[in-house]
């Protein structure tokens, strides 16, 4: 069995405002949810833990860039809802344009590096 790739904290740190962002694009969710939905998408190699999750809800929850809402599960246990406000929208924006720019630069030089 393959070791899994680990990644930074660091690089784990950066990317979690823009995935949140993106999830919240999609719509409504919570936190155990965005966790799931991250480890699905990035096949496993993204596992955040509710330390790291929540404090980055909460700081961007400060920023105003989500809301929150207390609402009951279909089990009918409280649960956080977080949504994507306007102002979240337009930091998703930047953001976009910005990882787009370090993709891009990654990709030059790497592809030259294969040429």
């Amino acid at each position: 069995m393959m070791d899994r790739m680990k990644l930074t904290k660091d690089l784990i740190a950066a990317s979690a405002t823009p995935l949140i962002l993106s999830l919240l694009e999609e719509g409504e969710s919570y936190g155990y949810a965005i966790m799931r939905r991250v480890r699905e998408l990035s096949g496993g190699d993204i596992a955040w833990t509710d330390g790291m999750l929540y404090p980055v809800l909460h700081r961007l929850e400060a920023q105003g860039l989500i809301q929150a809402r207390w609402g009951q599960s279909e089990t009918g246990r409280k649960r956080k809802y977080y949504a994507l406000r306007a102002s979240g929208k337009k930091a998703l924006r930047e953001q976009k344009e910005q990882w787009s720019v370090v993709q891009q630069t990654l990709a030059r030089l790497w592809g030259a590096q294969h040429a």
